[in-house]
């Protein structure tokens, strides 16, 4: 018996041996799946136009900025990214404006059709926007919003909005209802109950799904490509220049795109973990 228990553990530690190195390796291919194609993308808009096009390769940066200093300078490049950084904001307004309390309804409130209007809500990820290209266009056109930046922002709205919906219903969920019947009962009204009790809970939540927002604009390009002529967000302007631009140029241009969703992610990193943890409760 005592050399089966032997045994018995003897496995079981190789088969959790086995299990953490499996895990290891793949956190190990995940993070270089992911952090290669950004470092070679960083190593090459921070070396020189004639460094990006030569060969063989370093693989350092020689931190030349002239391939940076040709993309800031090309034309219509600093309007795509101020129409970007614009649209963007307006997305992110938007979707936390209709998802948050559209989250906070479907918490709190029974009301015939509710789980329809959830299905409704993901259905709408369901139609694949070249299929809504055309009607989209020729809506926008008789409306007036082709070409513009808000035009452009409700579109991206729409395909931010369900993950607003459905984070923030999720929020609110984890929040015990029983917190906001105790400030009615001290004086508070719906409204007051919700901004001094509920708010501060969520609002980390909220943060995290605008910064979804803002991201989902920031790197949509089909919509954007469709839906404006003159006023072209930086992703839009990039793959219209793309079979004529020169190499160096299109790293650098992938730079300025990859970085502020970069920086947004990491400036607000601890309402993320502060969002995972108010999700778990």
């Amino acid at each position: 018996m005592t050399a089966v228990a032997g045994t018995d553990t003897a496995r079981r530690v190789e088969v959790r041996s086995a299990g953490r190195f499996l895990f290891g390796a793949a956190v190990v291919v995940l993070c270089v799946w992911v952090l290669v194609p950004i470092y070679l993308l960083f190593v090459n808009t921070l070396s020189s136009p004639q460094e990006v096009s030569g060969f063989p390769k370093t693989g350092i940066p020689s931190f030349d900025f002239g391939s940076i200093s040709f993309f800031l300078n090309f034309a219509g490049v600093l309007d795509a990214l101020l129409n970007s950084i614009i649209v963007a904001v307006l997305t992110m307004i938007l979707s936390i404006g209709i998802g948050a309390p559209a989250g906070y309804a479907l918490s709190r409130f029974d009301f015939p059709g509710k789980e329809a209007f959830r299905l409704l809500v993901v259905m709408t990820r369901a139609f694949p926007l070249p299929l809504l290209a055309l009607p989209l266009a020729v809506l926008f056109i008789r409306t007036g919003l082709d070409d513009t930046q808000i035009g452009l922002a409700i579109v991206h709205t729409v395909l931010a909005l369900p993950f607003a919906v459905l984070i923030t219903f999720s929020l609110f969920s984890g929040i015990p209802v029983e917190l906001e019947e105790a400030a009615w009962t001290l004086g508070c009204n719906r409204w007051q109950a919700f901004r001094k009790v509920v708010l501060p809970l969520v609002l980390p939540g909220i943060v995290a799904s605008a910064v979804f927002a803002f991201i989902i604009s920031w790197n949509e390009v089909f919509a954007a490509a469709v839906l404006t002529i003159h006023n072209r967000t930086l992703t839009a302007f990039l793959v219209q220049n793309l079979n004529v631009s020169p190499l160096h140029l299109k790293f650098a241009g992938g730079a300025a795109l990859v970085i502020p969703a970069l920086i947004f992610i990491f400036a607000v990193r601890r309402y993320l973990f502060a969002m995972w943890g108010i999700a778990n409760r």
